[in-house]
């Protein structure tokens, strides 16, 4: 039997119809995510060609891009600011109750990003096809799951038919290998993975992270890496499961129990690329050599390292204006550059192993005069067990806002803003022109480089922190 890759074995479980050369393949769909911003178009749907939702069962709800995060506006003691958001709310609250399906709700105690409460309430699993109308949702894959976002189209058709049409991508294999130093995190590995394959270079493919430094990495960490393959252009991003998996979704509220457990961990354990099977394409990096990351431009695959300049790159009209825009120049080195804003969160750091990384740099600290620092947990669970441990009194004493759970300033749909021209050192993983708001100035890094950075005012290495 010819070797397999795990891409291939999750295709094949789950392809229904084979795709031709005139039609794409029809793919069943294991969980459906949903939120409030890319399906109350869908719904609509549904609702005027008289349809229900196909698979209620395998379909989940969650308010997070448009909720505030201030607790007055998210438990209605005041207004919410925004009509929009408040809109994209009430129109969720009422599709959900419509049509059955179960909705983490605004005082929900599992309501988070959308990433974020996958996972930690064990509904992400190994082998699983995952969708949800939302980028990042590659952040699965960690677990061994194909999972990719889809658009408003088609969360309408896997509202209707628990299915999608999707054309096979190819493979691309991240051996990565050297441990990571003191003070570099899996954000800076993924952000140094994205740099070498540029924003194109994972286009139609299926990314496998692999390798020693892969196994060595955390769950929480894993998530962090394939939530950021989308921006290579990647399809998804995968590592496949070993015992760090099980041993996180174990006794999780929705991971099977008793026995469902035992024949679940069986299947689990068969998926990994086989000995001597064939990808389309292979990256090496050795991670032993990279330093804290932090972006410069406009897109995530403009990087350096903190010791490095940003490049020249005559003639790329892209990287210019990037620069333009940015207010930095050729050859200035991003160690240094005055901030204004920090904001740690969102379904790429906001999980609290992010926020205990952050605190250890915090403790004790505080932010440098006329920085603001936002942290928002990514779910309520995170926020509540962060409270427990006394994250959220290391961080307010540090001169942080803490939050409720939700996207914040990762997107500037909720009401938390990046002022024009000014500099947020941001642990999301998007850095586009007005990401953050109108003429913001996005520098995506660590929890740990975002930390060190709050406290100096400007752009700092997380090393000089370190105990």
């Amino acid at each position: 039997m010819t070797a397999s890759t795990l891409f291939e074995k999750l295709w094949r479980a789950h392809e229904v119809v084979p795709e031709t050369a005139d039609r794409p393949a029809v793919l069943y769909i294991d969980l459906h995510l949903v939120h409030e911003v890319t399906s109350p178009q869908a719904f609509a749907v549904l609702r005027s060609r008289g349809l229900p939702v196909r698979r209620r069962d395998r379909t989940v709800g969650t308010m997070d891009h448009s909720t505030p995060t201030r607790a007055d506006e998210l438990y209605g003691r005041v207004p919410i600011r925004l009509e929009s958001a408040a809109r994209q709310v009430r129109e969720l609250e009422k599709n959900a109750a419509e049509f059955g399906v179960e909705l983490l709700g605004i005082e929900h105690p599992d309501r988070g990003i959308v990433h974020i409460i996958g996972p930690e309430l064990g509904l992400t699993q190994p082998g699983k096809t995952i969708v949800c109308g939302d980028s990042h949702t590659s952040t699965h894959g960690a677990f061994g799951a194909l999972a990719f976002g889809i658009g408003t189209t088609e969360v309408g058709h896997v509202l209707a038919t628990q299915c999608l049409l999707q054309r096979k991508p190819r493979t691309l294999a991240v051996n990565v290998t050297g441990r990571l130093a003191p003070g570099v995190t899996a954000k800076d590995l993924v952000l140094a993975i994205i740099q070498r394959l540029g924003v194109g270079g994972g286009t139609g493919h299926v990314l496998e992270y692999r390798g020693a430094t892969i196994e060595a990495l955390s769950m929480d960490e894993r998530m962090t890496v394939c939530n950021m393959s989308i921006e290579a252009g990647a399809r998804a991003g995968l590592v496949a499961p070993d015992e760090t998996t099980f041993a996180y979704l174990q006794g999780r509220p929705r991971a099977p129990q008793g026995a469902a457990w035992d024949a679940a961990l069986a299947a689990w354990r068969g998926l990994r690329s086989d000995p001597g099977a064939r990808f389309d394409r292979e990256l090496a990096i050795d991670a032993s050599n990279l330093q804290p990351m932090i972006t410069y431009g406009t897109n995530p695959g403009m990087s350096v390292g903190l010791d490095e300049a940003i490049p020249a790159k005559g003639g790329d009209a892209i990287h210019a204006k990037a620069l333009e825009y940015m207010g930095l120049a050729a050859g200035q080195r991003m160690r240094g550059q005055k901030i204004e804003v920090v904001f740690i969160g969102s379904c790429t750091n906001g999980r609290l192993s992010d926020l205990r990384a952050a605190a250890g740099v915090l403790r004790g600290r505080r932010t440098a005069p006329g920085v603001k620092l936002l942290v928002v947990p990514g779910s309520q669970r995170i926020k509540r067990e962060a409270e427990r441990e006394g994250l959220d009194r290391v961080f307010v004493e540090a001169g942080a806002e803490w939050r409720e759970s939700g996207c914040s300033m990762c997107l500037g749909m909720n009401g938390d803003l990046v002022e024009r021209g000014a500099y947020c050192v941001s642990t999301s993983n998007r850095n586009f022109e007005g990401r953050q708001g109108v003429g913001a100035r996005t520098l995506l890094a660590s929890p740990v480089t975002a930390a060190a950075s709050a406290i100096e005012g400007r752009v700092a290495d997380p090393r000089a922190f370190l105990s």
